[in-house]
């Protein structure tokens, strides 16, 4: 079994070290997809300035990473990410693993659904919330509600899934409000 784990942790050997970032996943992804016998390939893109890495999967199988709103790609990227972790305790490496541009189509359904969402509680004046979320996609609920000072937003929850809670803020109600004379 030790083989086996090896082949998918890498083992921590003198020739690992000297290896860069990049050909670690690509060798590990490499016999993850051979072991499941995938038909998929992928190209490996570092960025020099940020030093990330983007691996983007194409191939016959790429439904499989997709189903399931991408369960098994995000399992994918975790998975690689904790060998990162593993084999290079000392590195910190923003990975992406994608397919198909799903990131990117994922990113862009969610701010629509927060910006519906905002205009339901401006229109509204009561808080309304947003499905439990992973720690990523809550960010970037947040990032793009902060633009507009009418709403704010809170993870609601215990654990790694946590529902957002997008409210107005004390000016705008107040603020709408009329005075009785």
């Amino acid at each position: 079994m030790k083989g086996f784990l090896g082949k998918l942790f890498g083992g921590k050997n003198e020739s690992t070290k000297e290896n860069s970032p990049a050909s670690l996943l690509a060798d590990v992804l490499e016999t993850i997809i051979n072991i499941a016998n995938l038909e998929l390939s992928f190209d490996v893109l570092v960025n020099e300035e940020t030093g990330g890495i983007k691996i983007d999967l194409y191939g016959t199988d790429e439904g499989l990473l997709l189903n399931r709103d991408g369960q098994l790609l995000d399992g994918l990227q975790l998975y690689l990410k904790r060998v990162l972790q593993h084999q290079l305790p000392e590195d910190k490496i923003n990975l992406i693993l994608d397919c198909d541009s799903y990131r990117e189509r994922s990113d862009e359904s969610l701010l629509k659904l927060a910006n519906k969402l905002k205009g339901i509680v401006i229109q509204k004046g009561k808080p309304v919330y947003v499905k439990a979320l992973p720690p990523g996609k809550r960010k970037i609920v947040h990032q793009f509600l902060a633009d507009d000072d009418r709403v704010k937003s809170r993870s609601i929850g215990d654990g790694h899934f946590k529902k957002v809670k997008i409210f107005l803020t004390k000016e705008s109600n107040s603020g709408d409000s009329q005075p009785t004379t």
